[in-house]
């Protein structure tokens, strides 16, 4: 950002010594032996953008997913934690990689799993992530280790964060009664029978259970889940 907003600014043909005119700031760059000015809210945008980049330093957190996974779903919301520090890893039923999908139907393809989901333990974790689409999460509702990983992981207090069709599995953990979610249309149901309170809302925060409605809500639904996963303490 520092180049690219040097390149648009006028020099003044200041020295570190001299002051800089009202609104900016003098920028020296060691590399390229020159000085520049820059402007104050330039500063400002840079030093958020360096914030935002540790917000989630030293925290860890788990993507659980199966074939059918809808691709924007796991995408989006693991490069926003990884750009706020996190480090990442991809769960799912066994080792190898899992198939990806656009809209349900098209192939989107691969996503590399780094672990079976019945080696991890919620311990490791600070935040879960549990992406839709309609074909992974029942793959996950039928698994016995997915199941007890979310369940696991929702008792101990820590953020579990689904979209879409992704809240499927809260509700087969047993862990969505008497709380507040959003999801899919087409699953709110199965979630109202659940004794869930249902609500549509592009994301909506109830403890440490965080949910959103569809793909057209990632923006919302990746902002949210980084400050609530810097909320909660490192593992």
């Amino acid at each position: 950002m520092f180049a690219a907003r040097q390149k648009e600014l006028t020099s003044f043909g200041l020295g570190l010594s001299d002051q800089a005119p009202d609104g900016y700031e003098i920028f020296s760059n060691k590399e390229d032996h020159c000085t520049k000015v820059i402007l104050d809210s330039e500063l400002i945008d840079v030093e958020r953008e360096i914030a935002m980049a540790n917000e989630l330093k030293g925290k860890k957190v788990a993507f659980l997913a199966a074939d059918g996974v809808e691709k924007v779903e796991l995408e989006q919301p693991r490069a926003a934690l990884q750009e706020a520090g996190a480090q990442v890893e991809l769960l799912s039923l066994k080792d190898g990689e899992i198939q990806a999908r656009n809209h349900d139907l098209e192939p989107a393809g691969t996503f590399k799993v780094d672990r079976a989901v019945a080696e991890a333990s919620v311990s490791e974790f600070d935040g879960l992530v549990l992406p839709g689409g309609t074909v992974n999460p029942d793959k996950l509702r039928m698994d016995s280790s997915a199941v007890s990983f979310v369940r696991d992981f929702a008792s101990s207090g820590k953020p579990v964060a689904a979209i879409c069709h992704g809240p499927w599995t809260l509700l087969e953990a047993g862990v969505a009664e008497g709380r507040t979610l959003t999801s899919y249309p087409s699953i709110r149901t199965d979630l109202r029978n659940a004794g869930a309170n249902v609500v549509d809302e592009e994301v909506v925060v109830d403890g440490n259970l965080i949910t959103s409605r569809s793909p057209k809500d990632l923006p919302a639904f990746c902002a949210a889940i980084v400050r609530q996963f810097a909320y909660a303490p490192a593992s």
